[in-house]
């Protein structure tokens, strides 16, 4: 006896419903594409700590994303969040690490794009603390672009080194292994042809950097990491009290100033909350 159509019907939709959603495929790119990714905010209180009063700020909080840069030549990530994947539990919407909250974990957002991290061809971090660090480990398979000063404060070699009060290195653990390319140039050509530039913007950290990627319709953008926090410390020209060098903070500043002037370079302040709310999210991208 045959089926009436409805029950078969009915049988393959539960049956979809059951199979696991199929990832995408790697998108294929003739120019530079820039994913920004949802990895976490955080619940700022200490905002003097940035020389800033509450009622010159439009926002205290800060978000804190990951960037994918998808390239003819291949890819390359941009920080890993302030909150580990392994800190999200089956149906928990969000997760905390101290002060931080993420929605969606780092893994889930690349497999939205059609990568898994072990697909990426490089590991970029704008400085190691430990808001910018929790996936690190997760790209110990790709190739990890550091400079040696950034790198020596990760793992110093004095085994009694007590480290950075503003670091996790249980996060990156796996890096000390992985292969690296130190970077001794302070604009650093990813892929050879210009468009994905790591510039040394020292002072927040010893070797600290900001990206700048040059997008086919978008235009130039400069991904700041940590050399601005909040856009108030650009515009009213404050230094936030923790740097390892205000001095050398003040100084890369004002070469990214000119080098904004110069290109007419959007700044993208990856931890103002205000500008990132406006932009575009993973899986939508900017080319």
């Amino acid at each position: 006896m045959t089926r009436p159509l409805t029950t078969l019907v009915l049988a393959g939709l539960l049956i979809a419903a059951a199979a696991p959603a199929q990832q995408p495929k790697p998108p294929r790119v003739t120019s530079p594409r820039l994913y920004v990714i949802s990895c976490g905010t955080l619940a700022i209180e200490d905002w003097e700590r940035f020389r800033l009063k509450k009622e010159e700020m439009k926002a205290t909080d800060m978000s804190a994303p990951c960037f994918l840069v998808v390239h003819p030549k291949g890819t390359l990530m941009w920080d890993a969040g302030p909150v580990p994947d392994s800190a999200f539990q089956a149906g928990a919407p969000a997760a905390m690490e101290r002060y931080a909250r993420s929605s969606k974990p780092l893994a889930a957002s690349l497999a939205e794009i059609g990568y898994k991290s072990s697909d990426i061809t490089y590991l970029a971090l704008s400085h190691f603390h430990w808001d910018h660090v929790a996936n690190a480990d997760a790209f110990a398979g790709s190739t990890w672009l550091v400079r040696k000063i950034e790198r020596d404060a990760m793992f110093p070699n004095d085994p009694n080194a007590k480290p950075s009060e503003r670091t996790a290195p249980q996060f990156y653990q796996k890096l000390r292994t992985s292969k690296t390319t130190y970077i001794s140039t302070d604009d650093y050509d990813v892929f050879g042809d210009g468009t994905v530039v790591i510039k040394f913007t020292p002072g927040h950290t010893p070797g600290h950097s900001s990206l700048f990627v040059n997008l086919k319709s978008t235009g130039p953008v400069l991904v700041s990491g940590d050399l601005y926090h909040y856009p108030e410390e650009r515009s009213l020209h404050r230094i936030p009290n923790f740097e390892v060098d205000e001095a050398l903070t003040a100084k890369s500043r004002a070469a990214i100033e000119d080098f904004l002037t110069k290109t007419k370079a959007q700044l993208w302040i990856q931890h103002d909350l205000t500008g990132y709310g406006k932009l575009k999210k993973a899986p939508a991208y900017y080319e």
